[in-house]
């Protein structure tokens, strides 16, 4: 069954090769070597589970639709499944692979307090971006993105400013004593401001990981990171170039149901993070406070 190879493949992955595996009675794998402990044993059981509901979850998404082959990048020939109707199908077990391994790296940078930037401008991605970035906490752009957002974020910083600036006018009555031309000057600066900014307005410092959708369309995005070692994960079509990106998730970066289903997955992730910090942080406290005399 395609959940057994999943399985068997996943596990093979986690120390390179196929070579440190052996095959048992009962048809499953099992590996050489050290015995796990007990929280990896539990966390990888929990990633299969994962892996088994998301196989039916992706393919109904329609997240191993690619696009048309005459606009695949050669580089995505890995991730790649099959050709059918003139169009290219993405390995699914592929997809899961890039998925477990965002999640567990996401979940590790929020439990540690860092910041992820979730940068989603075209129209199928910016209200899902939107969404999940306001409920995991986290900065976003969904709008359009600023030339210098990170390689000139003392200048942004400095137009947040303006913009909390337009919003103390408009909500005080300081508005009324500008003329009608120049208070619609000020409204449409504002809302000008607000789509573009509005999203980083808590990004007090650079972030520790890039959330991209759709490189190709983010490739400015994308190379500012990499000028700054920011670290990149990007949800890649078969029209994207993976060496752009440090963990790539192959799957259909122009379906809505698509886009949803990975970014939901990931702010999960990073939710869970944030939660687990909570937890170690409440732990530390009470013990202190036992601690004391």
């Amino acid at each position: 069954m395609l959940t057994d190879r999943i399985r068997d493949l996943t596990l093979a992955g986690q120390k390179g090769d196929r070579s440190n595996l052996r095959k048992r009675p009962e048809g499953c794998f099992a590996q050489i070597g050290p015995v796990p402990s007990p929280q990896s044993r539990c966390a990888f059981v929990k990633e299969m589970r994962l892996a088994t509901v998301l196989v039916k979850d992706l393919i109904e998404a329609g997240v191993h639709f690619g696009h048309r082959a005459s606009r695949w990048n050669p580089k995505m020939r890995p991730y790649i499944y099959a050709r059918r109707n003139l169009i290219h199908i993405i390995d699914v077990r592929e997809t899961i692979r890039g998925l477990l391994r965002t999640r567990r790296y996401l979940q590790k940078v929020s439990a540690q307090g860092s910041l992820v930037l979730m940068v989603g401008t075209k129209r199928q991605a910016s209200d899902v971006i939107e969404q999940q970035g306001l409920r995991c906490g986290m900065p976003f752009v969904s709008d359009r993105w600023l030339g210098g957002t990170l390689t000139n974020f003392r200048t942004i910083r400095s137009r947040l400013t303006r913009l909390e600036e337009l919003e103390g006018i408009r909500t005080s009555d300081a508005i009324s004593g500008y003329s009608k031309k120049m208070q619609s000057a000020l409204n449409r600066e504002y809302r000008k401001m607000y789509r573009n900014l509005n999203g980083i307005r808590t990004m007090n410092r650079l972030p520790e990981c890039l959330l991209v959708i759709d490189p190709r369309k983010e490739k400015n995005a994308i190379g500012e990171a990499r000028k700054l070692g920011i670290t990149t994960v990007a949800l890649i079509d078969t029209d994207c170039d993976p060496d752009e990106v440090d963990l790539p998730i192959p799957g259909n970066d122009d379906s809505i149901r698509s886009i949803e289903l990975i970014v939901t997955l990931l702010a999960d992730a990073i939710v869970a993070g944030k939660a687990s910090a909570g937890a170690l942080k409440q732990e530390q406290a009470e013990g202190a406070a036992v601690g004391a005399p």
